[in-house]
């Protein structure tokens, strides 16, 4: 498995700026997210921003995009997020225990643009995905015409967020 494991939680989702899409068994938000140092530095402490510090190491953090988070319809746990940030574009598979995450860079190049790329996982991977995250009795529940029927929601509110980034809309917030 190619990827980065941390032993820390990612930042939750903005509750305010997250439009969640009911898909059945689980729900997929989307936000539109800046991510800085300090953002960073609120939301981690002590030996978590270590932890985080020693990844970014002397990099600047500075991005923003996208994400569309993956949480589980009964649970609330987020087990998959696609951040299709423009310098860092990456996903996450989020473990239940709050133990572990994994965040696999997405490569550009070779995939072409990240939310064409992440709409068709979430069409055609996302039982693997979530039982590989942890979320096997989720993936159990999963309905592909209902993820099917919810994808072209998904994708809308994402590329809305996506003309607010490039300055092609007014921003929400």
């Amino acid at each position: 498995m190619t990827g980065t494991v941390y032993s820390i939680a990612p930042i939750p989702p903005d509750p305010e700026h997250t439009t969640y899409v009911d898909c059945g068994a689980v729900r997929i938000g989307v936000e539109y997210r800046l991510l800085d140092q300090s953002e960073l530095e609120a939301a981690y402490r002590g030996e978590d921003l270590d932890e985080i510090r020693a990844a970014v190491g002397d990099q600047t953090v500075q991005d923003n995009g996208v994400s569309l988070h993956v949480v589980g319809g009964d649970d609330g746990h987020e087990y998959l997020r696609f951040d299709l940030f423009e310098h860092d574009p990456h996903y996450h598979y989020i473990e239940p225990s709050g133990a572990k995450q994994t965040i696999v860079q997405f490569d550009a190049v070779a995939m072409g643009p990240m939310l064409p790329w992440a709409i068709e996982q979430l069409r055609s991977r996302l039982v693997p995905m979530l039982e590989f995250a942890g979320g096997a009795a989720v993936a159990a529940r999963v309905q592909a015409d209902r993820i099917a029927a919810a994808l072209g929601r998904v994708e809308e509110l994402a590329r809305a967020a996506e003309a607010e980034l490039r300055g092609q809309a007014q921003p929400g917030r």
